[in-house]
């Protein structure tokens, strides 16, 4: 299998989601549903947005490696952020907080989908609820076997 992200560039600098994935060979996919911030062992969503980051990604890690695949094969994401955002989502500092937590994250676990080398495309969604009212972000993730 071969997975290639095409990186995207606006006047020239390049921005932290690939324009688009090419998968040749695939094995299978893995279509993960959104996942949250709700601790597992407690079924509570964990205070904050930086918390509840963190378990997603760890949560999709383990989720995807369960599945047979790892961070590795991810080949996009979709966030769902809570929140009204009058200077647009991605100026927001619910936002900048998810990407630092996602490049910690992937830097330490998934090197090569980090921002500078080559990260995974994304869509971003800013939404008025989630299914609990506490929690924040809900990230989708797509991958390949």
């Amino acid at each position: 299998m071969e997975i290639k992200t095409h990186k995207l560039y606006y006047a020239g600098k390049l921005m932290p989601w690939g324009k688009g994935c090419v998968v040749k060979n695939p094995n299978g996919w893995i279509l993960l549903g959104g996942t949250e911030g709700r601790d597992p062992a407690t079924d509570e969503v964990v205070p904050g947005v930086e918390a509840q980051a963190r378990l997603c990604f760890e949560k999709i890690k383990a989720n995807l490696e369960e599945m047979g695949s790892s961070l590795d094969n991810i080949v996009k994401l979709w966030y769902y952020i809570v929140g009204d955002f009058p200077d647009g989502l991605a100026a927001s500092d619910t936002y900048q907080t998810v990407v630092r937590v996602r490049e910690e994250f992937f830097r330490e676990h998934a090197p090569r989908l980090c921002m500078d080398t080559n990260p995974p495309t994304f869509d971003l969604i800013g939404v008025k609820h989630l299914a609990r009212p506490e929690m924040i972000i809900e990230i989708a993730c797509t991958a390949v076997l």
